[in-house]
């Protein structure tokens, strides 16, 4: 400083009475700082997982949920253990394949076997779709009924071949079976799924 003027590239400090220079950044050397902390910072984040990174790209389509079709087969014994065995049906609803499943009894069946001999088909009721009683509707449940008749006794076995074979429909949660008598009340035998009897 001379008589009291501050030189050019300096300041006065507030309060004081010296001067301090001003400090700058070259261009060049600013350039330069920036490029490396950039280079260092791409290396860093390359080396850090070791994966290159790539495009987003569709392998598949995202996986859904979807009830598999009901299947043209029957449920027949084999060594005492169920055996899907197909079915010569046109449809595949589960009314045509129990009737096939009972007419079975009266075929010739091989090395395969039923528990139903003795018993005929009367005839399904599910609940799908509620009845209107007394202009209520009930509510909508996914039970099949199935109708048997036959003076014996259903076996484990028979109900198994039964149910398992109507639940091949996965709209029925449980299958709800009446044994139906010539010379007495029906029964219901029971709800059953087919995993149980297994």
């Amino acid at each position: 400083m001379t008589g009291g003027r501050v030189l050019p590239g300096t300041r006065r400090a507030t309060g004081v009475g010296r001067t301090t220079r001003a400090r700058r950044t070259t261009g060049p050397l600013a350039a330069l700082l920036a490029a490396v902390t950039l280079a260092v910072t791409v290396a860093g984040s390359a080396a850090g997982c070791g994966i290159a990174p790539t495009d987003v790209q569709e392998r598949a389509k995202p996986p859904t949920v979807e009830v598999p079709p009901p299947s043209k087969t029957i449920y027949l014994l084999k060594n005492d253990q169920l055996a899907l065995e197909p079915a010569d049906v046109e449809s595949d609803t589960v009314e045509s394949l129990l009737t096939a499943l009972f007419a079975a009894s009266s075929q010739p069946l091989g090395d395969r076997d039923t528990a139903l001999r003795g018993f005929t088909f009367e005839g399904i009721e599910d609940s799908l779709n509620p009845v209107q009683r007394d202009e209520v509707q009930l509510p909508r449940t996914s039970t099949l009924t199935v109708f048997v008749k036959g003076d014996g006794r259903l076996s484990k076995l028979g109900k198994a071949q039964i149910v398992c074979t109507a639940q091949q429909d996965a709209a029925f949660e449980q299958v709800k079976i009446v044994h139906k008598y010539a010379n007495r009340p029906s029964r219901t035998e029971g709800r059953f799924i087919c995993g149980d009897l297994k």
